[in-house]
């Protein structure tokens, strides 16, 4: 009788796959400036972003290492003037633009908490962005005005981005309810090329760097336990970011014939603010985020909210 109930519970967990982590992540990253209610449609208005994730098989990896994932994504970005419908290109701050990709990231989770993420991404800025279709059709399924203005956006170019990330946590409190992590980045590409730095703020309940929602790291089984079966925090993120160069508001590297452009602002400041849920099925992010000027015109600084969505499977 003893040994049925230990074969039974054994099949149990087997069944149930306790103690064992989702390999795969899917979901959807969104952004908008309707989402802080603000009234304001202008300069980074929407964007749009699908991603798929699957961890990496762990059984070779060094000591150092917890986790490995890769990643497929792909998205659209969206850039106005000040409004929407701005018909005359001498009345515009910042150029109409899109930016159309897909791509692919990989990243490592080491062992003393620290993330290094590189990724490549290959699309369009221009017409073939789609951007304009998008917009009409998303202002004319929610009611909103007819843009205009359209036939002045950024030409045609084709775009190659690169980028690599890396985060350190720094500190954690004995309770292990606050932590501090500092991040930088590097993109190199013919859409966007800049640098930036900023430190990363979490409170609640929270998981290590290679276990937290907030480095989509919830999938596949690190070396190490959790500190909790899900996460619950907010956060706060001030960033400083050296633009080199963006297409979206100077045109292509390799010609000028885009109709309306103008020089970036090389030092923006951003601040983020934020708050995640994630359990071992499901992930939920909403953000906002307020930026300085990007644009020297007489554009202003901008805001805008993001939301995440995620769900795991396969085991």
């Amino acid at each position: 009788m003893k040994s049925f109930f230990t074969t039974a519970i054994l099949c149990l967990i087997c069944l149930t796959g306790f103690g064992q982590s989702f390999k795969n992540e899917f979901g959807f990253k969104t952004e908008n400036d309707a989402y802080l209610a603000t009234l304001n449609d202008r300069y980074y208005t929407n964007g749009l972003f699908l991603y798929f994730r699957r961890a990496i098989d762990p059984s070779k990896f060094s000591d150092q290492i917890e986790k490995r994932t890769y990643e497929i994504s792909a998205g659209q970005k969206m850039y106005t003037p000040y409004w929407g419908q701005v018909a005359r290109r001498e009345d515009q701050d910042r150029p109409f633009a899109g930016y159309l990709y897909a791509g692919g990231a990989y990243s490592v989770f080491y062992k003393n908490e620290s993330v290094l993420k590189t990724s490549i991404e290959i699309g369009m800025v221009g017409p073939n962005s789609l951007a304009q279709d998008a917009q009409r059709f998303l202002h004319k399924t929610v009611g909103f005005y007819s843009p205009a203005g359209w036939e002045y956006q950024i030409k045609n170019e084709v775009a190659v981005n690169l980028a690599a990330n890396y985060s350190k946590l720094l500190l954690r409190s004995n309770d292990q309810i606050i932590d501090l992590s500092g991040q930088g980045y590097l993109n190199l590409g013919t859409t966007f090329s800049g640098l930036g730095t900023s430190v990363l703020f979490r409170a609640g309940r929270l998981n290590q760097l290679f276990n937290s929602a907030y480095h989509n790291a919830v999938i596949g089984n690190s070396k190490t336990a959790s500190l909790n079966k899900s996460e619950l925090f907010f956060y706060a993120k001030p960033q400083l970011n050296i633009v080199a160069y963006d297409a979206t508001i100077q045109g292509s590297l390799f010609n000028n014939n885009s109709p309306v452009t103008f020089d970036v602002k090389p030092i923006v400041f951003e601040q983020q603010f934020g708050a995640n849920y994630s359990s071992k099925r499901f992930t939920a992010d909403f953000n906002i985020i307020f930026k300085t000027k990007e644009v020297k015109s007489v554009a202003k600084a901008q805001n805008y909210g993001g939301l995440s969505l995620y769900y795991r499977f396969g085991r």
